[in-house]
């Protein structure tokens, strides 16, 4: 079995966010640069499927030479090699085109993605990318099991979780509960040294066309200063609820 695990290479959690002086651009100066923990679970997944059924794992990146080292993570964590689409990741249908077009060249039976990306939370790049293969997409994916050439997902849906089955080849996308966060793989040092000599291929775009160009950025407005009120004094905490907060 062939998998394809797409990944982003998107700013730690922990990183200050800050936008160029015209606010055109997100300052990249100073980030750190891991990968997108939601497709995290999707390639510890698909390691465990390498190591329990055979499968071979691609690991399939958007982006420019910066987001390689992310890139050689995934092969450290277990993927067998790697390939890189060389051009800037600029909005969700060039990235899922360029991704679809390597699932089409490369014959995968699994395609596993993270269900969002934490820096822009889109959401719609594994949607797209089973649309332009025409083959069936199970979002918001906690639990995969593998039977021959079909899978059985379970998904979260309001109020509850379903479970579903779904011929071979398929997308699924992934989020926290497809494994535990116990089982998230740490790379150890004969990971990481093996990852320096997987091959990592770096193909040219195909193309794809851009239909979303960001205009500029804002920061989220400070958080205003907190108003304390004495238990005593309910008329003021209601007047401040109603006239300042407006929740009531």
């Amino acid at each position: 079995m062939k998998i394809l695990v797409c990944i982003s290479s998107v700013p730690d959690t922990t990183s200050k966010i800050n936008f160029t002086a015209d606010k055109s651009a997100f300052d990249k100066n100073g980030i750190q640069w891991v990968i997108n923990p939601l497709d995290e679970f999707s390639l510890t997944k698909a390691v465990k499927l390498q190591e329990s059924q055979g499968a071979t794992v691609t690991v399939a990146n958007v982006g420019d030479a910066a987001t390689e080292p992310v890139i050689r993570k995934a092969l450290a964590i277990g993927a067998t090699d790697a390939i890189r689409v060389n051009t800037e990741a600029k909005d969700s249908f060039s990235v899922a085109t360029e991704i679809a077009n390597i699932a089409r060249n490369g014959g995968y039976d699994l395609i596993l993605c993270g269900k969002e990306s934490i820096d822009y939370n889109g959401g719609a790049v594994p949607g797209m990318v089973a649309q332009l293969l025409n083959q069936p997409f199970v979002n918001a994916c906690v639990g995969l099991e593998v039977n021959g050439t079909e899978v059985t997902a379970v998904r979260e849906i309001e109020g509850g979780k379903e479970t579903i089955s779904v011929k071979l080849p398929a997308v699924i996308a992934g989020q926290k509960g497809m494994v535990d966060e116990k089982d998230l793989i740490i790379p150890n040092m004969r990971g990481i040294m093996s990852a320096r000599t997987k091959p990592l291929h770096i193909q040219e775009p195909a193309g794809s066309e851009v239909k979303v160009q960001g205009v500029s950025y804002d920061s989220v407005p400070a958080r205003a200063a907190v108003k304390m009120v004495t238990p005593d004094n309910l008329n003021e905490l209601v007047r401040l609820l109603h006239e300042e907060a407006k929740v009531i």
